[in-house]
Protein backbone atom coordinates (compact mmCIF):
# COMPACT_ATOMS: atom_id res chain seq x y z
CA UNK A 1 0.00 0.00 0.00
CA UNK A 2 1.57 3.28 -0.88
CA UNK A 3 1.81 6.11 2.18
CA UNK A 4 0.25 9.00 2.16
CA UNK A 5 2.34 12.10 2.06
CA UNK A 6 0.78 13.83 5.23
CA UNK A 7 -1.22 12.88 8.10
CA UNK A 8 -2.73 14.98 10.99
CA UNK A 9 -3.43 12.11 14.19
CA UNK A 10 -5.84 14.42 16.34
CA UNK A 11 -4.80 13.15 20.25
CA UNK A 12 -8.02 13.05 21.79
CA UNK A 13 -9.41 12.13 25.05
CA UNK A 14 -12.58 11.88 27.04
CA UNK A 15 -14.32 15.19 26.22
CA UNK A 16 -12.51 18.31 25.62
CA UNK A 17 -14.60 21.34 24.67
CA UNK A 18 -11.41 22.00 22.44
CA UNK A 19 -11.65 18.90 20.06
CA UNK A 20 -13.41 20.00 17.12
CA UNK A 21 -11.97 23.39 17.16
CA UNK A 22 -8.70 21.43 16.55
CA UNK A 23 -10.33 19.10 14.02
CA UNK A 24 -11.42 22.32 12.08
CA UNK A 25 -8.24 23.44 11.83
CA UNK A 26 -6.25 20.76 10.64
CA UNK A 27 -8.68 19.92 7.90
CA UNK A 28 -8.76 23.27 6.81
CA UNK A 29 -5.49 23.19 5.23
CA UNK A 30 -3.69 24.99 2.44
CA UNK A 31 -2.73 21.55 0.58
CA UNK A 32 -4.04 18.33 0.61
CA UNK A 33 -3.54 15.85 3.84
CA UNK A 34 -5.03 12.99 6.12
CA UNK A 35 -6.69 13.16 9.16
CA UNK A 36 -7.86 10.47 11.68
CA UNK A 37 -8.48 10.92 15.32
CA UNK A 38 -6.88 8.65 17.77
CA UNK A 39 -8.04 7.95 21.44
CA UNK A 40 -7.97 5.98 24.28
CA UNK A 41 -11.33 6.99 25.92
CA UNK A 42 -13.66 6.07 23.25
CA UNK A 43 -17.19 8.15 23.90
CA UNK A 44 -20.15 9.23 21.95
CA UNK A 45 -18.67 12.37 22.03
CA UNK A 46 -15.74 11.88 19.96
CA UNK A 47 -17.98 9.08 17.87
CA UNK A 48 -20.24 12.15 17.12
CA UNK A 49 -17.79 14.79 16.05
CA UNK A 50 -15.82 11.85 13.72
CA UNK A 51 -19.34 10.89 12.18
CA UNK A 52 -19.67 15.01 11.48
CA UNK A 53 -16.11 15.61 9.87
CA UNK A 54 -16.12 11.87 8.07
CA UNK A 55 -12.95 10.92 10.31
CA UNK A 56 -11.79 7.28 10.83
CA UNK A 57 -11.15 6.92 14.76
CA UNK A 58 -7.98 4.55 15.94
CA UNK A 59 -8.37 3.18 19.34
CA UNK A 60 -5.34 2.09 21.53
CA UNK A 61 -6.68 -0.77 23.68
CA UNK A 62 -3.44 -1.11 25.10
CA UNK A 63 -2.97 2.34 26.85
CA UNK A 64 -0.06 2.36 29.79
CA UNK A 65 0.16 6.27 29.84
CA UNK A 66 0.38 9.08 27.30
CA UNK A 67 3.65 7.77 25.80
CA UNK A 68 1.91 4.64 24.77
CA UNK A 69 -0.71 6.55 22.93
CA UNK A 70 1.64 8.59 21.15
CA UNK A 71 3.91 5.69 20.02
CA UNK A 72 0.36 3.71 18.86
CA UNK A 73 -0.61 6.78 16.79
CA UNK A 74 2.40 7.39 14.91
CA UNK A 75 2.80 3.43 13.94
CA UNK A 76 -0.95 3.03 13.43
CA UNK A 77 -1.26 5.28 10.12
CA UNK A 78 0.55 4.42 7.19
CA UNK A 79 1.90 8.03 6.47
CA UNK A 80 5.65 9.41 5.19
CA UNK A 81 5.17 12.64 7.58
CA UNK A 82 2.92 12.13 10.68
CA UNK A 83 1.82 15.33 13.41
CA UNK A 84 0.41 14.86 16.51
CA UNK A 85 -2.29 17.62 16.73
CA UNK A 86 -3.23 17.94 20.71
CA UNK A 87 -6.80 17.94 20.83
CA UNK A 88 -6.18 21.75 22.83
CA UNK A 89 -4.17 22.81 19.87
CA UNK A 90 -4.87 25.03 16.56
CA UNK A 91 -3.43 24.60 13.38
CA UNK A 92 -2.59 27.14 11.08
CA UNK A 93 -4.06 27.04 7.48
CA UNK A 94 -0.39 26.83 5.70
CA UNK A 95 1.08 24.30 8.29
CA UNK A 96 1.18 21.17 6.08
CA UNK A 97 2.20 23.35 2.90
CA UNK A 98 5.54 24.85 5.12
CA UNK A 99 6.42 21.09 6.66
CA UNK A 100 6.21 19.98 3.22
CA UNK A 101 8.34 23.14 1.88
CA UNK A 102 10.78 22.39 4.83
CA UNK A 103 10.94 18.51 4.09
CA UNK A 104 11.95 18.90 0.84
CA UNK A 105 14.77 21.11 2.09
CA UNK A 106 15.81 18.68 4.61
CA UNK A 107 15.12 15.43 3.49
CA UNK A 108 17.32 13.29 5.62
CA UNK A 109 15.40 14.79 9.08
CA UNK A 110 13.75 12.66 11.24
CA UNK A 111 11.60 15.83 12.52
CA UNK A 112 10.81 19.10 11.40
CA UNK A 113 9.83 21.42 14.26
CA UNK A 114 8.55 24.45 12.83
CA UNK A 115 7.84 27.54 15.81
CA UNK A 116 4.82 28.00 17.53
CA UNK A 117 2.51 30.67 19.78
CA UNK A 118 0.62 29.88 22.64
CA UNK A 119 -2.85 30.59 22.78
CA UNK A 120 -3.84 32.14 26.46
CA UNK A 121 -7.21 33.29 27.11
CA UNK A 122 -8.21 32.96 23.50
CA UNK A 123 -5.11 35.47 22.31
CA UNK A 124 -2.21 34.54 20.59
CA UNK A 125 0.92 34.82 22.15
CA UNK A 126 4.26 35.20 20.13
CA UNK A 127 7.19 36.21 22.46
CA UNK A 128 7.86 36.70 26.10
CA UNK A 129 10.98 35.49 28.02
CA UNK A 130 10.58 31.46 27.87
CA UNK A 131 9.88 31.91 23.67
CA UNK A 132 13.15 33.80 23.83
CA UNK A 133 15.25 31.20 25.84
CA UNK A 134 14.03 28.06 23.54
CA UNK A 135 14.44 30.05 20.38
CA UNK A 136 18.03 30.65 21.36
CA UNK A 137 18.92 26.69 22.41
CA UNK A 138 16.72 25.94 18.97
CA UNK A 139 19.03 28.19 16.68
CA UNK A 140 22.13 25.60 16.11
CA UNK A 141 18.80 23.13 14.63
CA UNK A 142 18.13 25.87 11.58
CA UNK A 143 21.22 24.43 9.69
CA UNK A 144 21.23 21.34 7.90
CA UNK A 145 24.73 21.38 8.06
CA UNK A 146 25.26 20.26 11.49
CA UNK A 147 21.54 19.80 12.43
CA UNK A 148 21.89 15.70 12.05
CA UNK A 149 24.80 15.50 14.59
CA UNK A 150 24.88 14.06 18.23
CA UNK A 151 26.37 16.87 19.10
CA UNK A 152 23.90 19.48 17.83
CA UNK A 153 21.09 18.16 18.40
CA UNK A 154 22.00 16.75 22.06
CA UNK A 155 23.17 20.30 22.49
CA UNK A 156 19.48 21.59 22.05
CA UNK A 157 18.41 19.38 24.57
CA UNK A 158 20.35 19.59 27.72
CA UNK A 159 19.54 22.94 29.11
CA UNK A 160 16.17 21.55 28.93
CA UNK A 161 13.40 20.82 26.42
CA UNK A 162 12.68 23.44 23.30
CA UNK A 163 10.71 21.77 21.83
CA UNK A 164 6.66 21.91 21.31
CA UNK A 165 5.25 18.58 21.04
CA UNK A 166 2.37 18.98 19.30
CA UNK A 167 4.14 21.48 16.44
CA UNK A 168 6.72 17.95 15.87
CA UNK A 169 6.00 16.46 12.07
CA UNK A 170 7.83 13.00 12.71
CA UNK A 171 8.96 11.41 9.43
CA UNK A 172 7.42 7.89 9.75
CA UNK A 173 10.11 5.25 8.91
CA UNK A 174 13.05 6.87 11.08
CA UNK A 175 10.90 6.27 14.63
CA UNK A 176 11.76 3.40 16.95
CA UNK A 177 8.99 1.59 17.73
CA UNK A 178 9.11 2.59 21.67
CA UNK A 179 10.70 6.19 21.84
CA UNK A 180 7.49 7.87 24.12
CA UNK A 181 6.69 5.34 25.91
CA UNK A 182 7.96 5.58 29.49
CA UNK A 183 6.30 6.11 32.72
CA UNK A 184 6.74 10.34 32.87
CA UNK A 185 3.95 12.42 32.09
CA UNK A 186 5.20 15.75 31.61
CA UNK A 187 8.39 15.35 30.46
CA UNK A 188 7.49 12.08 28.06
CA UNK A 189 7.97 14.12 24.68
CA UNK A 190 12.01 15.31 25.99
CA UNK A 191 12.61 11.55 26.83
CA UNK A 192 11.79 10.88 23.07
CA UNK A 193 13.96 13.66 21.58
CA UNK A 194 16.39 12.40 23.75
CA UNK A 195 16.29 8.82 22.42
CA UNK A 196 16.20 10.56 18.89
CA UNK A 197 18.95 12.47 19.72
CA UNK A 198 21.40 9.22 19.22
CA UNK A 199 19.77 7.90 15.81
CA UNK A 200 20.02 8.79 12.46
CA UNK A 201 18.71 12.00 11.37
CA UNK A 202 18.32 15.43 11.76
CA UNK A 203 16.22 17.79 13.84
CA UNK A 204 15.59 20.27 11.65
CA UNK A 205 14.03 23.69 12.48
CA UNK A 206 12.71 26.64 11.05
CA UNK A 207 11.45 29.72 13.56
CA UNK A 208 8.12 30.46 11.77
CA UNK A 209 5.10 30.40 14.33
CA UNK A 210 2.47 27.77 12.51
CA UNK A 211 0.51 26.30 15.58
CA UNK A 212 -0.81 27.35 18.85
CA UNK A 213 -0.42 25.90 21.81
CA UNK A 214 -3.10 26.21 24.13
CA UNK A 215 -2.78 26.93 27.42
CA UNK A 216 -5.35 26.24 30.30
CA UNK A 217 -6.12 24.72 33.26
CA UNK A 218 -6.95 21.57 32.21
CA UNK A 219 -4.01 20.69 30.13
CA UNK A 220 -1.53 17.72 31.18
CA UNK A 221 1.44 20.39 31.31
CA UNK A 222 -0.21 23.13 33.53
CA UNK A 223 -1.50 19.62 35.76
CA UNK A 224 1.88 17.82 35.83
CA UNK A 225 3.16 21.32 36.80
CA UNK A 226 0.51 22.19 39.52
CA UNK A 227 1.03 18.47 41.45
CA UNK A 228 5.05 18.69 41.17
CA UNK A 229 5.73 15.89 38.96
CA UNK A 230 7.06 18.33 36.37
CA UNK A 231 10.13 18.97 39.04
CA UNK A 232 11.22 15.49 39.79
CA UNK A 233 10.88 14.38 35.85
CA UNK A 234 12.91 17.41 34.92
CA UNK A 235 15.66 16.12 36.89
CA UNK A 236 15.59 12.63 35.46
CA UNK A 237 16.36 14.31 31.86
CA UNK A 238 18.76 16.36 33.03
CA UNK A 239 20.78 13.58 34.37
CA UNK A 240 20.63 11.93 30.78
CA UNK A 241 23.23 14.99 30.16
CA UNK A 242 24.89 16.19 32.85
CA UNK A 243 26.65 14.69 36.49
CA UNK A 244 24.07 15.16 39.49
CA UNK A 245 25.28 17.94 40.72
CA UNK A 246 25.13 19.63 37.75
CA UNK A 247 21.84 18.70 36.54
CA UNK A 248 20.75 19.52 40.40
CA UNK A 249 21.96 23.03 39.94
CA UNK A 250 20.55 23.44 36.48
CA UNK A 251 17.13 22.44 37.72
CA UNK A 252 16.79 25.04 39.95
CA UNK A 253 17.13 27.36 37.20
CA UNK A 254 14.97 25.59 34.54
CA UNK A 255 12.22 25.36 37.74
CA UNK A 256 11.54 29.45 37.38
CA UNK A 257 10.43 28.79 33.41
CA UNK A 258 7.29 26.59 34.07
CA UNK A 259 6.00 29.95 35.92
CA UNK A 260 5.08 30.69 31.97
CA UNK A 261 2.65 28.15 32.11
CA UNK A 262 0.59 29.34 35.04
CA UNK A 263 -2.99 30.75 33.55
CA UNK A 264 -3.54 33.17 35.83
Amino acid sequence: MKKNKHTFIVLAYKESKYLEESIKSVMNQTVKTNVVIGTSTPNKYIDNIAKKYNLEVIVNKNHTGIGSDYDFAIHSIKSELITLAHQDDIYDSDYVENILKAYEKAPNASIIIPDYYEIRDNKKVYTNINFKIKRIMLFPLRFNLINGTKFIKRLSLRFGDPICCPAVTFVQDKMPKKMFDCELTCSVDWYAWEILSKRKGHFSYFNKSIMGHRIHEESTTTKTINENRRTEEDIYMFRKFWPNWVANLINKIYINSEKTNNIK
